[in-house]
């Protein structure tokens, strides 16, 4: 009874049973888990494909440094446009620019790494570009001399 001689109400409060917990809970947990798998798994897929463009880019580095050398290894020095051409073809490169002047060659080079792009719907190939600016000129001693330098801008085409 009450204070006022009423029957007084009373609130009751009920506590939902533990397998009811765990049944609202349990989706929450599992997405919970399924999201971090997913999260973790792109994440080493990036650090992958980083790695995978790294090492196509560097590769390209070393075409750039092997197209230098068989310039220099052409005959009659500096070489005439249709060679350089033709020995940047091989090394997966595209002549862009080519200036001559007196024991001066000057060439722009671009060149391309393919690397694998790794997505959770599957692999793609893609490709790396570089472009080099390569500079031949004698020396003193008439020896010819390359000097590589990478430039920053470089289009795809």
């Amino acid at each position: 009874m009450s204070d006022h001689g009423t029957v007084a109400r009373q609130h009751r409060v009920t506590v939902p049973s533990p397998g009811c917990l765990v049944a609202l809970l349990a989706p929450i947990v599992a997405v919970l888990i399924a999201s971090l798998v997913l999260m973790v798994m792109h994440h080493r897929q990036e650090r992958a494909n980083e790695r995978n463009e790294s090492e196509a880019l560097n590769r390209t580095a070393a075409l750039a440094r092997s197209y230098a050398r068989d310039v220099m290894a052409v005959s009659p020095y500096p070489a005439g446009q249709e060679a350089v051409r033709s020995i940047a073809e091989r090394h997966d490169g595209r002549l862009t620019s080519y200036a001559r002047s007196e024991g001066r060659l000057a060439t722009t080079v671009r060149f391309f790494g393919e690397f694998e792009d790794t997505t959770m719907f599957g692999t793609s190939y893609s490709r790396a570009y570089r472009c080099y600016s390569i500079v031949f000129r004698e020396d003193a001693a008439g020896d010819p001399q390359s000097k590589t330098s990478r430039l920053e801008k470089c289009d795809a085409d």
